[in-house]
């Protein structure tokens, strides 16, 4: 059994980790931390995991993480770096899923996240845990970023056309939304049923910090000498509460035929365990995707022009987050990459 830890379990991330781990056959989670619910039983705070863990949260302590296999951090961007080095040290195994060693340029991530980076020297370390580019590398870290939501839905989108070599890189457009816990379980005024309710709105439409991130990401699959991938990112708030739509845009730039698109992403993720191909002419709807971690994906050519369609979705919690999480420590421990992981979609 793998000995597991999570560090900031009372946001979305965190029950949703509880949620997947609950019923996985190989894994016992040990603690789960929390300071200001210190002493609450997780059945307390989270009525739908009674009967599954008999766990109070406690406040971290460095020698209880150490005892561990593994430790999550489900915490807010700048918490991870401050406690993983000394993990690291000890020889934990440790995967972050707040993007505090997503990004290699950490000049970069102190310029969108508005701090100092306390741990510059373990994020050039750091694997970037998305699997289906990433997987070997997964499996020997000791330190791996979890991707982001936004970053997962747009990168498995392009990745085919973009290491193909076969769209214009510097004219890549993303339009996104999401549901509203993507932003967090916190209390805001834009997130309350009254305010995000018939509601349909983009943000950050001046820059997101997710796109340096999906940047980076497209670049690293970029055959050599290839101008690098530019990306316009414009997220939206969608009145739903789980679930990302991304529709991509590229300009095509090898005259493929429609068919020729379809084959090029069907041998792409003909192997890949969480990524669908849709038969040609599909739309991908989220609630397909629903507390899995699956993407489900569709190319097209509208019009037999130039510009092609990507559509790609996931759940922003499960395959954004939290199950991709999973997939990512059962690759790093030699486990079956699907085990704990295998329910179908929430329906309706």
């Amino acid at each position: 059994m793998i000995k597991v830890a999570i560090v900031g379990g009372t946001g979305y991330t965190g029950v949703e980790l509880l949620r997947i781990l609950a019923t996985h056959p190989q894994v016992d989670v040990t603690a789960i931390t929390s300071r200001s619910l210190n002493g609450t039983r997780v059945s307390e705070q989270f009525p739908s995991l009674r009967g599954h863990y008999d766990l109070a949260f406690c406040e971290p302590n460095i020698e209880q993480l150490c005892a561990c296999d593994l430790v999550f951090f489900a915490t807010p961007h700048g918490v991870a770096q401050a406690q993983v080095p000394a993990l690291i040290e000890r020889g934990v195994r440790v995967i972050d899923l707040s993007a505090d060693f997503r990004l290699k340029d950490i000049p970069a991530w102190e310029a969108w996240y508005g701090q100092e980076h306390a741990a510059p020297a373990l994020a050039q370390e750091a694997i970037y845990g998305l699997p289906e580019v990433n997987r070997a590398d997964i499996a020997d870290a000791q330190l791996v970023a979890c991707p982001g939501c936004y970053p997962t839905a747009i990168q498995l989108g392009w990745i085919p056309l973009l290491e193909a070599g076969v769209v214009e890189p510097a004219q890549l457009i993303a339009s996104a939304a999401s549901g509203a816990s993507g932003a967090g379980r916190q209390a805001k005024t834009e997130l309350i049923l009254a305010e995000n309710s018939d509601n349909f709105r983009a943000y950050s439409a001046a820059g997101h910090r997710h796109l340096p991130e999906i940047e980076q990401g497209l670049r690293g699959v970029q055959p050599s000498g290839a101008s690098p991938a530019q990306v316009t990112f414009v997220p939206h708030l969608l009145p739903m509460i789980r679930g990302i739509h991304a529709t991509l845009f590229a300009k095509s730039s090898a005259g493929l035929s429609p068919t020729e698109l379809q084959t090029l992403f069907e041998q792409r993720y003909k192997d890949e365990p969480f990524v669908d191909v849709l038969p040609p002419g599909s739309h991908p709807q989220t609630r397909s995707v629903r507390g899995t971690n699956m993407c489900r994906i569709s190319v097209m050519q509208p019009q037999d022009r130039d510009t092609l369609v990507v559509m790609s979705v996931i759940d922003n919690l499960a395959k954004g987050a939290s199950a991709q999480a999973v997939q990512n420590m059962n690759i790093m421990f030699g486990l079956t990459e699907t085990l704990g992981l295998e329910s179908p979609a929430l329906l309706p």
